[in-house]
């Protein structure tokens, strides 16, 4: 791994502004998204006008709280193209939610939408290190889920040379990367996991591979996460966040020199922090609910859609523009468990640091009469072989009561013994507990 540093000329120029600069422009283009949504989309035209709002009301930045929140819900009560600003015809492409809670959330793009969303993409990969002329492993699902082709147009605009191998089809993954050599891995961090895993079964050291950076989202991930991989694959591990309803991978990146929380591109997406519970906004350095405007976005403008992710705005370091921390969960992911909030993030921390232990766990939540029940499942590594089982879930036990405060019952299985993600996200909570009506 290699720290990689910036010339000013290497920055566009909004990525060096003044706060001035940023903000100015923010305010003229959360005008132009306001007035965009109020006069094309009947949905926010009717939810403006119950809560007496006007897009001329918004004088100043601060002014964005007097307006209302969008969620999923309303996008999937306006399914499919409900909430298009722009003529059906004038979408260039769509993409959609995998719906499996219900109907897809469906998001289209204009032409400009889709130059934008590259733009974007081609700052984060020169963010994380990635010039002109490398190659770029893309193991994102293809498709209507946002990652493959977000990353692709973007590398693409970048000039890099794009290898589109989508999920799934790990021997040829690891294939591949022997064969054609790539500089970069975009994939998620879990099944990222899962391709080091491969190397080893094959014999082969990821650590001699030819990548260097991998590119990692779709996902909530840890720190301990990222220290495993960058050990275990000998690269740099660099965070990039978005999701499909603001635009996709792009909203936000990390940049390589620095490593300490995706920069939010605020030229594009204005970020707010809110109670999850009382919608109220909370000043920058609280932790609460991220919520986000779009501000260029011609085909589905969105105010103040509530993401549910939970994390922290942090001021600017490398670029001019404000930082999120790390997700440490999801306001609808978050586990009640006998009174006390639980986040799966918080138990990857305790499995990463137990020794023996591959990394891969689910937490099984029961019910046992009005009680909850919790089994955190973990396995050996092939390394771990040998080591003292019992005591290993001891261990972690002790540690998720003692730091955490649940009771758990943990379960350490044998190598390879946990489902493992083979295009897209890692499932790591199963919840057995009885539906409420």
């Amino acid at each position: 791994m290699t720290v990689k540093t910036f010339q000013p000329e290497d920055l566009e120029p909004i990525e060096r502004a003044s706060q001035d600069e940023l903000r100015a422009l923010q305010l003229r283009r959360l005008r132009w998204s306001l007035q965009h949504a109020y006069e094309n989309v009947p949905h926010y035209k009717a939810a403006f006008d119950a809560k007496g709002v006007h897009p001329s009301d918004l004088k100043d930045l601060s002014d964005l709280r007097l307006f209302p929140f969008t969620t999923k819900k309303d996008l999937r009560d306006n399914y499919p193209f409900g909430l298009f600003a722009v003529p059906r015809e004038q979408v260039s492409r769509i993409h959609a939610s995998s719906g499996t809670t219900g109907k897809p959330t469906v998001v289209g793009y204009t032409k400009q939408d889709i130059d934008t969303w590259a733009d974007l993409v081609a700052r984060s990969l020169r963010a994380a290190g990635t010039r002109k002329g490398d190659i770029v492993h893309v193991a994102y699902g293809y498709g209507l889920f946002t990652g493959g082709l977000g990353a692709h147009y973007g590398a693409e605009r970048l000039g890099c040379t794009v290898i589109p191998m989508s999920g799934g089809q790990t021997e040829k993954q690891v294939q591949l990367i022997q064969d054609f050599k790539p500089d970069v891995i975009m994939v998620t961090p879990s099944y990222m996991q899962v391709i080091v895993e491969e190397f080893v079964r094959q014999g082969l050291d990821p650590r001699a591979s030819s990548l260097k950076t991998g590119v990692f989202g779709a996902e909530p991930w840890t720190e301990a996460m990222r220290r495993e991989i960058e050990q275990k694959a000998g690269i740099d591990a660099v965070d990039i966040y978005g999701l499909s309803e603001v635009m996709g991978p792009g909203v936000a990146s990390e940049c390589i020199e620095t490593k300490d929380g995706p920069v939010i591109w605020e030229d594009h997406f204005y970020p707010e922090i809110v109670d999850p519970e009382t919608g109220e906004v909370l000043p920058d350095g609280s932790e609460g609910e991220l919520v986000f405007t779009s501000l260029s976005k011609e085909a589905l403008p969105v105010i103040r859609y509530r993401t549910r992710d939970l994390t922290r705005l942090l001021p600017p370091t490398a670029r001019s523009m404000r930082r999120m921390g790390k997700i440490v969960g999801r306001s609808d992911d978050m586990l009640i468990i006998r009174g006390v909030n639980l986040f799966p993030t918080q138990i990857e921390e305790l499995v990463l640091a137990e020794p023996g232990l591959s990394g891969q766990y689910q937490i099984v939540v029961s019910r046992d009469g009005h009680l909850d029940e919790v089994e955190v499942r973990c396995e050996l590594s092939t390394a771990g072989q040998g080591v003292d089982v019992q005591g290993v879930s001891r261990a972690l036990q002790h540690r998720i009561k003692t730091l955490i405060g649940v009771s758990t019952k943990v379960t350490v299985g044998a190598p390879d013994s946990i489902e493992r993600t083979l295009v897209g996200k890692a499932r790591r909570v199963v919840d057995k507990r009885p539906k409420t009506p």
